[in-house]
């Protein structure tokens, strides 16, 4: 990816609502393209995101289907680099980039929205989740075209008008960034992420 250029971003899921969600959110954003259907029959991505736990536990819910694809190894890259990088604990909020070692899907975005699996009640954890995919994806530097499923909206139970628009708004918050930072720009991001639930 050069320098200036925004990644495409493929947003799947089989969740209908969750689509619907966000076609309305993301439907002026030409980068962006929803998929209703099942990330397999989806040929074209890079980086597929988990949106996984802490400790790299990749044995249910989506994370399952990702290991049944790319294999068992994959779980235990994760685990590797979750204990060279984080002690053996990736804080909720973060994101690693990983090799899947499938040569047309070359990476995951290891992205906690949960230290184990449970029900998530605190909404902007997707939104921190988001913006740190994009980020960690950015930095990376290779990285054309990201698939990501909803986050925390299976084990997590977000409701998906709530998921779509925490995501909507990572997203809006790293491709059109505040131009200062001020304490009036500040409440703004922190009233619209507090406010997705309405």
């Amino acid at each position: 990816m050069k320098e200036g250029e925004i990644m495409n971003l493929i947003l799947c899921d089989c969740n209908a609502n969750l689509c619907k969600e966000w076609q309305r959110y993301f439907k002026d954003e030409t980068n962006v393209k929803v998929i209703c259907n099942d990330f397999r029959d989806v040929s074209e991505y890079d980086c597929v995101v988990s949106p996984a736990n802490s400790f790299g536990f990749m044995d249910g819910g989506f994370d399952g289907i990702l290991l049944d694809y790319f294999g068992y190894e994959l779980m235990e890259r994760v685990q590797d680099k979750i204990r060279a990088e984080y002690a053996g604990e990736q804080p909720v909020g973060t994101c690693l980039i990983v090799e899947t070692g499938n040569k047309h899907h070359p990476y995951l975005a290891h992205t906690p929205t949960m230290r184990i699996p449970r029900i998530i009640k605190e909404y902007d954890t997707i939104y921190n989740a988001m913006r740190a995919m994009l980020l960690a994806v950015q930095k990376q530097g290779n990285i054309k075209t990201v698939l990501c499923t909803g986050l925390g909206t299976a084990t997590g139970k977000v409701p998906a008008h709530v998921a779509a628009k925490q995501m909507y708004l990572a997203y809006q918050n790293i491709f059109n960034p505040q131009k200062q930072i001020n304490w009036r720009t500040a409440i703004k991001i922190e009233t619209d992420i507090l406010n997705s639930n309405i």
